[in-house]
Order: structure tokens, then C-alpha cells, then sequence
């Protein structure tokens, strides 16, 4: 029986949603730079990230990607095909080397339909995402480059480092989080190294003043 991960949604998953995913999830292994589906591709399964991190993103109209965000260990995705089944919304990739369980929309219905309490999970999961796009559009709308850099940042310094403090991601990567041009990124990089916020390491950077990065990412704003 596989070991699910406390972590993510799953860490306050239901015993009985852990228990359907043991029960009719198969596993499957990605490399790095493997795409689990792609926008636009049929949505038929229900995943969860045992193992490793995958990247969210979309293509705009004029073919630029814009990287929405990464998951790791315990997140499950691809509920929205479940309630509107059709095309899947965003492309999935792994950034590394990553343990899936991909459970069939019809072993998933078939499961609620014998216990209606799994709904509420799925619910649950369904409002967090609605949510979290809901945020994405405001900050892109509204908020200036330097603000939405400094809030991703934070946000993935949390995923991809034990310290809080380091990102493993080149600045045109970073561009593609932010939804600016790398070199809009570049300089709001290159002012708050002279002000020792951040500084460049081999690979990414690091958060050297997490509080003065917590003021420029405005938490009060939207």
C-alpha cells in the first residue's frame, strides 16, 4: 500500500478521501521536464504529488508561457474535470524527478456516489482552486512588478527550500512567475541586491531581509 505524504491538501484530507486514493490510485514516475498533460488535453483523472515538485502554466494568445505556480507533496490537482468534465486549463510539468497517483474520473464518481461524504473534499479542493485563480488575476491586474515579484519569491522560497530563503530558478523563470519581462525582473533584482535584500547564488538567489521582502510583497493590497 503506498505511503501518502502529510502534506498539502492532503494533510487535511479526509480518512476516507486517503483511503479512496490507496484503494483506486495507480502510480506513475516523471522525469525531469516530463509533462503530465497538457492544456487543452482531455481532463479524465484526479491526481496527487506523492513525490518531487510540478509546475502549473498556461500559454497566452501570442504563445508566452506565464508559470502560475508549484506543487509539491500532498497536492492533488485536476479536480475541475470532475465537475466540468472537458479540456484540461493548464499544463503540468515536472521540475524534477516526481511520484504521481492518477486516479479515473469514473473510479472517483463511482466512489462518491457510495460515499457522499467524499463530496465534501472535493468541494473543498474545487473552492481552494477557484480561490487561488480568483488571487492570480488580481495580482496580475493590479499590482506592480516589484510587488508580485517579492510575493513570489516568498512563495517559492517555502516550497524549494528547508530555510524559506532560497529559489532555484533562473530570472527568466522568474519572469515567467511574475508574468513580466525578464527585463523588468532583472532590474527590481539588481536594486534590492545593492540593498542587500537578495543575492545571487549558483542557480537562483537567496532572501537575505525576509522581513523587508515581506513589506514589498504588501500583504494588505487585493
Amino acid at each position: 500500500m503506498v505511503s501518502l505524504p502529510e502534506a498539502g491538501f492532503l494533510a487535511q484530507a479526509s480518512d476516507r478521501l486517503k483511503l479512496m486514493l490507496e484503494e483506486e490510485a495507480i502510480e506513475a514516475r516523471l522525469g525531469t521536464g516530463d509533462v503530465l498533460f497538457q492544456h487543452g488535453d482531455t481532463g479524465d483523472a484526479l491526481y496527487v504529488i506523492l513525490q518531487g515538485m510540478m509546475e502549473v502554466s498556461i500559454l497566452s494568445q501570442n504563445g508566452r508561457k506565464l508559470s502560475m505556480d508549484l506543487m509539491g507533496p500532498g497536492s492533488v490537482f485536476g479536480e475541475i474535470a470532475l465537475f466540468d468534465p472537458g479540456e484540461r486549463t493548464a499544463t503540468i510539468t515536472a521540475t524534477q524527478p516526481c511520484r504521481v497517483l492518477k486516479v479515473q474520473n469514473a473510479d472517483v464518481m463511482r466512489q462518491v456516489r457510495r460515499n457522499p461524504e467524499l463530496a465534501v473534499d472535493l468541494t473543498r479542493l474545487a473552492g481552494q482552486r477557484m480561490r487561488w485563480i480568483n488571487m492570480q488575476l488580481h495580482e496580475q491586474v493590479f499590482l506592480t512588478v516589484p510587488t508580485r515579484l517579492a510575493r513570489k519569491l516568498l512563495h517559492l522560497a517555502q516550497l524549494q527550500s528547508e530555510d524559506n530563503c532560497s529559489v532555484s530558478l533562473s530570472q527568466s523563470e522568474l519572469a515567467e512567475y511574475v508574468g513580466a519581462t525578464r527585463e523588468a525582473v532583472s532590474k527590481t533584482i539588481s536594486v534590492w541586491k545593492k540593498q542587500g535584500i537578495i543575492e545571487a547564488t549558483r542557480g537562483g538567489l537567496e532572501i537575505l531581509d525576509t522581513d523587508t521582502m515581506e513589506e514589498l510583497a504588501d500583504p494588505e493590497q487585493i
